[in-house]
């Protein structure tokens, strides 16, 4: 499973002009289930995601977790982020799961996140989303589960 986070003060997905989802000050999460990932993989990934120290304490280190803060989470599927860029000008996708089992992994990996006491907000997972952020730091983070 890929992850791409980005700490934000705010954030929302658009779906067909109507929005669907919206957050205040949290993490923006885009998610891609990989060929061979497992709910397993997305409870782990959930477990280190809402403990990780990415916001500023009281001295403004990065020492607070989405859970010390009472932040939420937007959880919005993206395939793409299994790009191979290693061959030609057009990306291969072939690495990420299937879209019925990536769909499961989605959903279990917002579930899972959720389990950890998170409010989540979720995009439509196979739609065309716009998806509005305004990154604070910014801080992006790459979380990959085989190196997590």
């Amino acid at each position: 499973m890929r992850l791409l986070v980005q700490r934000v003060t705010e954030a929302s997905v658009t779906v067909d002009g109507a929005r669907i989802a919206e957050i205040g000050a949290g993490l923006l999460v885009l998610v891609c289930a990989m060929q061979g990932d497992t709910p397993a993989t997305g409870q782990a990934l959930a477990a280190k995601l809402a403990k990780l120290r990415i916001f500023a304490d009281d001295t403004g280190r990065m020492n607070r977790s989405l859970r010390d803060t009472g932040g939420a989470a937007l959880v919005v599927s993206q395939f793409t982020l299994a790009a191979d860029t290693r061959r030609g000008n057009r990306p291969g996708f072939s690495s990420a799961a299937p879209p019925d089992a990536g769909r499961a992994l989605y959903e279990d990996f917002a579930q899972a996140l959720a389990d950890q006491g998170i409010p989540v907000q979720t995009g439509r997972f196979g739609a065309d989303m716009a998806v509005a952020l305004v990154n604070d730091g910014p801080v992006t983070i790459w979380i990959d589960s085989d190196s997590a």
